[in-house]
């Protein structure tokens, strides 16, 4: 995987982020989701690197990247603190402005920076979420019984990571291991089976529940909104449409928002990654030309 791409670890203010890197052209960055790292983009990043030049990188907290010490409010785990190492690690690449593809946490820290950082985001592209305030203001049986691992990973330290430690493949693998490729399920098992990873990703949950919920809020409340286009994508087989009209939510967020279901489940880059690069494809394009 990632044969023609770099590989670095350049380090924030914040956190040492690890990273590969290839193509040429228009800079895109691709972030990942939960309990994934950037191998999540195998199938999608080489196809994008022949027009684009793409960064996959590691969330801090995930993967190879470091693991900050955690504070009783969880800041150094907010979307806050992560989008800010996003934007710093693409400045020392060299790039100010860059388009954004996040799936799941990746997607909340990719809304997150088009918040914070508008002048330096092209375009927003987020694969099967919405904003997490809208599903914390929402929540019901549905979703309380579909998402319930929101709701156990945001419990004090160590209740969940001691749970997890006990059988972490049961607990990371629930879904099942033949949605991954085998090279990318034994990347991911190699970091959801380090107990300082398992802690980083409780205490991102803990963030979602309190620090990223009241910054959401915040901006809620101030009206202010993502002024970029917004690319809303979403598996048709897991819960997101039967819970939720997603362009309407992403409408509320934003100016320009455009999108739609992808037969598939949870994972799509992973599930679906042909499908996945005919919605993102032009929708970059039209962005940079834009």
């Amino acid at each position: 995987m990632f044969e023609t791409f770099t590989h670095r670890q350049i380090e924030t203010s914040g956190a040492v982020i690890n990273l590969r890197h290839g193509g040429s052209g228009p800079p895109v960055l691709l972030l990942h989701g939960h309990p994934q790292t950037h191998v999540m983009w195998h199938k999608v990043a080489p196809k994008l690197a022949e027009s684009y030049t793409v960064v996959c990188a590691d969330l801090r907290g995930y993967g190879d990247s470091s693991k900050p010490a955690t504070t009783p409010d969880h800041e150094p785990y907010s979307k806050r603190a992560m989008a800010r190492d996003q934007v710093e690690m693409m400045q020392a690449l060299g790039f100010e402005r860059f388009a954004v593809v996040g799936h799941d946490r990746g997607g909340r820290c990719a809304y997150r920076m088009a918040l914070d950082h508008p002048e330096r985001i092209v375009s927003l592209s987020v694969l099967d979420i919405i904003p997490t305030a809208e599903h914390f203001q929402r929540t019901d049986m549905a979703f309380a019984m579909g998402y319930w691992h929101w709701f156990f990973l945001a419990q004090p330290h160590p209740i969940p990571e001691r749970l997890i430690a006990s059988d972490p493949d049961t607990f990371y693998l629930r879904r099942g291991r033949s949605l991954f490729d085998e090279a990318a399920l034994a990347e991911y098992r190699r970091c959801y089976t380090d107990p300082e990873t398992v802690h980083a990703m409780c205490e991102d949950y803990r963030a979602g529940a309190t620090i990223d919920m009241r910054l959401d809020e915040e901006d809620q409340r101030a009206g202010r909104r993502i002024a970029c286009p917004v690319q809303a994508l979403w598996g048709l087989k897991n819960g997101l449409e039967r819970w939720y009209d997603v362009l309407a939510v992403w409408r509320d967020w934003a100016g320009h928002v455009e999108g739609h279901g992808i037969d598939c489940g949870h994972y799509l880059a992973e599930e679906a990654p042909e499908e996945t690069l005919a919605a993102l494809q032009p929708f970059l394009a039209k962005a940079f030309k834009g």
